[in-house]
């Protein structure tokens, strides 16, 4: 046990605000400095990680780039040229080894139960290559097999098997149109959360040490399940505190070193941005990280995971205290000389400060960051719909700040909660051990003994990656062989970092160099998408040259396939495209132009502009409907979506003839009574606005 007599205890100190928000509930000490940051040895200066949580690749992208595109969900048509994806075909659809056959998940069915994802039943389902003992070996336990959808314990038979399309998960299907997609991307070894997490920022779960009593989680000195880490004064709420001052019950630490190491040795700056780290305790109580979020289906969920913080299992790297900077300038920096442990700040944030920080034009040159439990797409707790807000609101920020130009943005996941996926990866590390099952009992591979490291069977179940930069492939699909601790080796190499070394898999991991073109004079453009249908709002910059892959077009506007979008040339959508404000409530409205307070969505670009749009709007008999004139010559399109809190009931989308267009939007005898809320986008020759307004159904 390490000793750390009564430091688990809130330093005392006045909350910092960053604007209006107190997001910290103790400061640390640290002085202003404005360090020379080492260079990178890309174009790429800035990373951002985007680490969600337990999706198999089949699970979002099985059928990708074929929607279904029924009515009145958000529409995905393909690009022409679109790369197929090594994805799930007619016979996988139609003659499935497993017990059940896949079937789409619509949006209504967004909050599903939790499959087992341990590191044993994982290998069972792979049943030696075969894939198919999904459904016995790792249907969760909490799924009831109700049928009652948007419920955590939503689980028909055979669900384990199911995916979404482009119709739920639209916006990451419209990021791989426009950026890349790895479609043969793997975690490094089988196993929950806290397994993903520490193989992303180490790439190993290896030595460990338990203390407190003894746990499943931990066997031969590897972390194989979802232990809390000793480094964090919110682990294991519910236990008592130790005499020492650390967490009761059972905690790990880590051994060895992770990337933060490396990253501080040369003066990178960095951090790790987590929801909910700030406490919400009073100075001098027992720190608890109490706060919460509802998700899709109303139920709250506490937004801290400890075991989803890699960097607390390390003592070199934790925040013991949940410690907050300083000031915003001081995000990314390391803590002064001298600073004790248990105030350090040690690059662990509060996701507020990366909000912050890149407002305030200091984000950080490498930044991990880890939703809120309820937006981080894990199902039971969250679901693709809040997981999609969430990054589509930080996409957005990122793409309309200055850094955007020198960043890459990487979604990962931690693993695949279980979800079926078709692709068995490459076993690159063996295992011996009586809790490996990939060949049959106790084993993983042919070893007739057991390796140097046990218990870390892997390559495991494959997981999405995109790879978001105005350096990454357009509408490209990557088929290299990835895994997570491909991500840290990108960084190392990024900074000439070295090795973190004691067997990590950052050395043998394949490289994420295959989505990046760093040899063209051609920008991506940034994308600036819908937070609720995942659709295509807005494109932003480019660079002579960058015309995109196929004429992509607006995906968003009325789903043509290219023409109007300005994906490359000068890719002038202008501006940083203000999308329009809170709207009207109700009535008669004037859209864009700047005219009536809605917000400019056009920006400084050049060409037909949107012009003014009026809609008069009257309600009647479970009918909306809009009467809409444009002032505009150019060819325009409305799209109308009508939502019920955030279900989408109405989507609609006719082109302006004669400076005029109707709506007739029917919610069906079904609707309930209540406030809807009315999104509007227009498209006029490319350019993209957009507006909210509200209705009332008696």
């Amino acid at each position: 046990m390490v000793t750390r007599k009564k430091k688990f205890v809130a330093v005392a100190g006045a909350a910092v605000a960053v604007g209006a928000t107190a997001i910290g509930l103790s400061v640390s000490s640290a002085s202003p400095s404005s360090p020379a940051l080492p260079q990178a040895s890309t174009p790429i200066k800035h990373v951002v990680v985007i680490f969600d949580e337990n999706i198999s690749f089949d699970h979002y992208f099985g059928t990708y780039p074929f929607a279904t595109n029924p009515p009145n969900e958000p529409q995905f048509h393909a690009a022409s040229g679109t790369p197929n994806v090594n994805g799930l075909n007619n016979t996988l659809l139609t003659a499935n080894p497993n017990v059940n056959e896949p079937a789409r998940l619509d949006r209504t069915q967004a909050i599903t139960c939790d499959q087992n994802h341990a590191y044993g039943p994982e290998q069972a389902a792979f049943d030696s290559g075969l894939m198919d003992k999904f459904v016995q070996d790792v249907t969760g336990s909490g799924c009831t097999q109700s049928n009652n959808p948007d419920a955590s314990d939503y689980g028909p038979n055979g669900i384990v098997m199911d995916y979404y399309d482009g119709n739920t998960v639209t916006a990451l299907w419209n990021y791989a149109q426009h950026y890349t997609l790895g479609d043969n991307s793997y975690d490094t070894q089988f196993g929950p959360s806290t397994v993903g997490a520490l193989n992303l920022v180490a790439g190993n779960t290896n030595p460990a040490t338990v203390h407190g009593p003894a746990t499943s989680s931990v066997a031969n000195s590897t972390v194989v399940g979802d232990p809390d880490p000793l480094y964090d004064a919110c682990a294991n709420p519910t236990q008592p505190l130790n005499s020492d001052g650390t967490p009761g019950g059972s905690t790990v630490s880590l051994g060895g070193r992770n990337i933060g190491d490396l990253m501080n040795s040369a003066g990178v700056t960095w951090g790790w941005f987590q929801g909910g780290f700030t406490p919400t305790s009073a100075p001098g109580q027992r720190i608890v990280c109490g706060a919460q979020h509802k998700n899709l289906a109303g139920a709250s969920q506490n937004d801290y995971v400890p075991h989803h913080e890699p960097f607390e299992y390390y003592q070199s790297t934790a925040n013991i205290n949940h410690v907050s900077p300083s000031s915003v300038s001081q995000v990314g920096l390391s803590d002064p000389a001298g600073t004790p442990a248990d105030q350090a700040v040690n690059h662990q944030y509060d996701l507020s400060w990366f909000s912050a920080a890149l407002k305030n034009g200091n984000m950080p040159q490498v930044s991990f960051l880890k939703p809120p439990a309820y937006q981080n797409g894990h199902a039971g707790n969250s679901d693709p719909l809040d997981e999609q807000k969430f990054i589509v609101d930080t996409i957005n920020q990122i793409e309309q700040s200055p850094d955007w130009s020198s960043t890459a943005i990487v979604i990962a996941y931690d693993d695949s909660d279980g979800w079926y996926d078709h692709q068995m990866g490459p076993i690159i590390r063996q295992s011996l051990d009586t809790i490996d099952a990939l060949n049959g009992p106790g084993k993983c591979g042919n070893l007739t003994t057991a390796p140097a490291q046990n218990d870390r069977c892997g390559l495991g179940p494959r997981t999405p990656l995109l790879v978001i930069s105005p350096y990454a492939k357009q509408n490209f699909v990557d088929s290299s062989t990835t895994e997570q601790a491909s991500i840290p080796q990108f960084i190392e190499d990024n900074w000439n970092l070295g090795r973190i070394g004691s067997r990590s898999a950052d050395a043998a991991a394949g490289t994420l160099d295959n989505a990046f073109d760093f040899n063209t004079n051609k920008r991506v453009p940034a994308v600036i998408l819908n937070d609720q249908t995942g659709e295509v709002e807005q494109t932003i910059g480019g660079s002579a040259g960058g015309g995109g892959s196929g004429g992509q077009g607006n995906q968003g506007g009325h789903g043509d396939q290219g023409g109007s979008s300005n994906q490359g040339g000068s890719g002038n959508q202008g501006g940083s495209g203000n999308q329009g404000g809170s709207g009207n409530q109700g009535g008669s409205g004037n859209y864009p132009g700047g005219s009536s307070g809605h917000g400019n969505s056009s920006g400084s670009g050049h060409g037909s502009k949107p012009g003014k749009v009026t809609c008069h709007q009257s309600s009647k008999h479970h009918t909306v409907t809009l009467d809409c004139v444009s002032s505009s010559n150019a060819p325009t399109v409305i799209r109308v979506r009508v939502f019920q809190g955030k279900h989408l009931v109405r989507n609609q989308a006719a082109r302006v003839r004669n400076h005029h267009v109707r709506f007739n939007l029917r919610l069906g005898q079904g609707a309930k009574a209540g406030r809807y809320t009315i999104r509007l986008s227009v498209d006029t020759a490319g350019h993209v606005a957009a507006i909210t307004r509200y209705a009332r159904i008696a």
